[in-house]
C-alpha cells in the first residue's frame, strides 16, 4: 500500500472551492489531456453519498481502462472520499479536504493506493506509477492555481 499527499493554498472561499470540487464534471478540467479522461456515466450537478461514477482513462503501458468510483464520507463544504469499485488499482481511496487557513483555503488530496499485479505492480509503482500520479496532481495544481489564484 502506498500513500500520496498533495496540498495547495487557493485564494477563494471554501464555498467557491466546494462548489467546484463537488461537481463531477470538473474532473475533466483538472485531468491532464494525455490521460484521455472521459466521464462515461451521467452525473448530477453535485456529488452525494453513494454516487457511482464511471470513467474511461488512458493508462501508461496498459491502454484504456474503465474506472468506477463511489463517492463516500461527504461533509459538505469540508471533505469527501472517492473510492474505486472497479478499475486499474487493487485499491484506491482518495480523500479530498478543504481547510481554512490564514493565507486562504488549503486543498488536500490524500490517496492510499495499491497497484495490481503483486511484485510487478510494486516494480511498476517505483518505475512509472508513482511519478505519473505526482504528475497528475502537479497538473491539477497548475490548473487550480490559474483558476483560483490568477497565476
Amino acid at each position: 500500500m502506498y500513500q500520496l499527499y498533495h496540498e495547495q493554498i487557493l485564494q477563494a472561499s471554501k464555498d467557491t472551492l466546494w462548489k467546484f470540487m463537488s461537481r463531477p464534471e470538473n474532473l475533466n478540467e483538472i485531468t491532464p489531456p494525455e490521460m484521455e479522461f472521459m466521464i462515461v456515466s451521467e452525473v448530477p450537478q453535485k456529488i452525494y453519498p453513494g454516487l457511482i461514477i464511471q470513467y474511461r482513462v488512458k493508462l501508461p503501458l496498459l491502454g484504456t481502462s474503465d474506472w468506477i468510483t463511489e463517492i463516500k464520507h461527504i461533509e459538505a463544504g469540508r471533505q469527501f472520499v472517492d473510492e474505486q469499485r472497479i478499475g486499474p488499482y487493487s485499491f484506491w481511496y482518495h480523500y479530498h479536504a478543504l481547510e481554512k487557513t490564514a493565507n486562504g483555503v488549503k486543498m488536500i488530496d490524500q490517496v492510499s493506493y495499491k497497484p495490481p499485479f503483486g511484485v510487478l505492480g510494486t516494480i511498476a509503482n517505483k518505475m512509472v506509477i508513482r511519478q505519473k500520479l505526482d504528475d497528475i496532481f502537479q497538473y491539477r495544481k497548475k490548473i487550480l492555481d490559474k483558476r483560483f489564484n490568477q497565476i
